[in-house]
């Protein structure tokens, strides 16, 4: 697997689709420095959800901007790379073929896959659908997110090649453990056994055991309580 990616940069502005952001992103080339809590010039708004060593970079397939628009024609103006806020944008690298824990070299830097992006509640404003984060949520087309474990320069025109597969928990399967499936004790402690695994995720996953109970989408979806 070696891909030649689309990088995408931006700063926290106050936007009026999703207040206080940084998906508004504009497209970056030439030598990039990538540090622990990513790429230079990068912001996020909300780092208690976003951002920090363990969501570093966010990347996105770009093909599934296609299923989109299909699915919301009138939105064809916004379907495009880097409309959900992604860092990277590709072709042939999906939820279905990257996995957690996954190593990859990205020029001098090392990056290693750590969770699913999880939606949030700012997508129904950029798109002005109300429910748009749980579609994405349900249709498993979150993308993923990486730490930093070697730092470095990149660029586009340095591939992201991968160099070492750490678990057989791919994001896909990570997606449908953690959204999709009823309370599966087993489940979760698969999806805790994978190596890389972000530590907000992993504590997700242990409370679910300690408490017998999978916890609210409602807020991180809607931005409402129960």
């Amino acid at each position: 697997m070696k891909i030649h990616p689309q990088v995408f940069i931006g700063k926290v502005q106050t936007t009026s689709q999703c207040g206080q952001s940084a998906i508004h992103k504009r497209e970056a080339d030439g030598l990039l420095t990538l540090g622990l809590l990513g790429l230079e010039g990068d912001e996020q708004a909300e780092k208690r959800f976003h951002g920090g060593p363990d969501r570093a970079l966010c990347q996105y397939p770009r093909e599934h901007y296609s299923f989109w628009l299909n699915a919301y024609p009138e939105l064809d103006e916004l379907f495009s790379p880097s409309a959900f806020g992604e860092n990277i944008s590709t072709q042939n690298m999906t939820e279905e073929n990257v996995f957690i824990g996954d190593i990859f070299a990205w020029g001098d830097a090392r990056i290693q896959v750590t969770q699913p992006r999880s939606p949030c509640y700012k997508l129904n404003g950029l798109t002005g659908i109300e429910n748009f984060a749980q579609v994405m949520q349900e249709t498993g087309r979150c993308g993923w997110l990486y730490r930093i474990i070697k730092t470095g320069t990149v660029s586009t025109d340095t591939p992201i090649q991968l160099l070492s597969r750490n678990s057989d928990v791919s994001v896909k399967e990570a997606i449908m453990i953690a959204f999709h499936a009823p309370y599966d004790e087993e489940l979760y402690q698969r999806l805790l056994s994978a190596a890389g695994l972000s530590a907000s995720w992993s504590l997700t996953m242990q409370n679910r055991l300690d408490n017998h109970r999978i916890e609210e989408f409602s807020h991180r979806l809607f931005g409402r309580r129960g």
